[in-house]
């Protein structure tokens, strides 16, 4: 897939990202703690990754996230490519069982999604981008999802990066309560940076921010970078007890695809779950769409499909 391609299905309709996957790879008893997460899934336990794909598509996901947030050569070393290859293999897989469902490579920061003064150096950001952006390529990802960025400075280098391998890339960032990225920097700021680069991403977003409150950075994205398609998935909150699926501000999925009209509203293409959310919360926002007319959907969902979830 192209970046014109995606752009064009995107202003066709909507389209539904899957739920969340690390927590409840955890609760399913399949650990996914950090610095992995679940990246240790697909070495161990591929079926379970398998398995929580197809629940997506059932539910009625438009697009798969293979789960390589975490499959980075910072991490892997040697064994990222592969690891990636299987993740990306798991997803498409599973894609197979919907007509025209597209999976997403996923790119993450480097070190902690919530320490920014831990971002590497310009020239280390670029080598490494560059190794899992065409590790992701090569694999058959249709398109790159970069994820959780909290700096101005390591969103573009991810960037620059995905934008080089010809795929099309949706950028979204992780934002503070006064709707700065985790940095400090202003998010307006930096989209209009990202979309001044030679190959632009196709659309931007913001993830992982409590699903209550993402409209808020969404509406300054949306003032920032007017008529270019929006990303936004919301979590249900900090984790209270992963295992068991708690979380310190759980959102039904009924709740969750009412909270997402106003993401629709604001003008995003592309909306579904973060970490908390699952199968369930897609199924919703699938039922949500039909119900508004915002666009038809691709298949019609199981009532209660998937459970509790955590993370891409």
């Amino acid at each position: 897939m192209n970046p014109a391609a995606l752009a064009a299905r995107l202003a066709e309709r909507p389209l539904l990202l899957d739920a969340a996957l690390g927590t409840e790879l955890t609760r399913r008893g399949s650990p996914s703690a950090p610095p992995l997460w679940s990246a240790r899934a697909v070495l161990e336990r591929p079926d379970l990754v398998l398995a929580l794909h197809r629940e997506n598509v059932g539910a009625g996901a438009d697009v798969l996230t293979a789960a390589t947030f975490r499959t980075q050569p910072a991490l892997l070393g040697a064994a990222a490519r592969e690891a990636t290859r299987c993740a990306v293999g798991l997803a498409r897989e599973a894609a197979a069982e919907g007509p025209g469902v597209l999976v997403a490579g996923s790119i993450a920061p480097v070190a902690d999604c919530w320490r920014p003064d831990l971002v590497p150096v310009d020239t280390e950001l670029a080598r490494l981008y560059a190794l899992h952006a065409e590790a992701l390529a090569a694999a058959g990802a249709d398109l790159l999802l970069l994820e959780t960025f909290g700096t101005a400075r390591e969103w573009l280098a991810a960037a620059r990066a995905a934008s080089a391998t010809g795929l099309p890339v949706v950028a979204c960032a992780t934002t503070r309560e006064d709707g700065a990225l985790l940095s400090g920097e202003p998010l307006g700021e930096t989209a209009r940076a990202l979309l001044a680069l030679p190959a632009p991403p196709v659309a931007l977003g913001v993830n992982c921010v409590p699903a209550r409150r993402l409209a808020a950075s969404l509406a300054g994205l949306a003032a920032a970078a007017p008529g270019v398609p929006l990303a936004a998935y919301g979590n249900t909150g900090l984790p209270l007890d992963e295992a068991a699926g708690l979380f310190a501000e759980p959102v039904s999925p009924a709740e969750y695809a009412a909270i997402a009209e106003r993401w629709l509203a604001l003008g995003a293409r592309l909306v579904g779950g973060c970490c908390g959310t699952s199968a369930g919360h897609v199924a919703a926002l699938a039922g949500r769409l039909r119900a508004t007319g915002a666009g038809s959907v691709r298949t019609s969902p199981k009532d209660g499909a998937g459970s509790a979830g955590y993370g891409k």
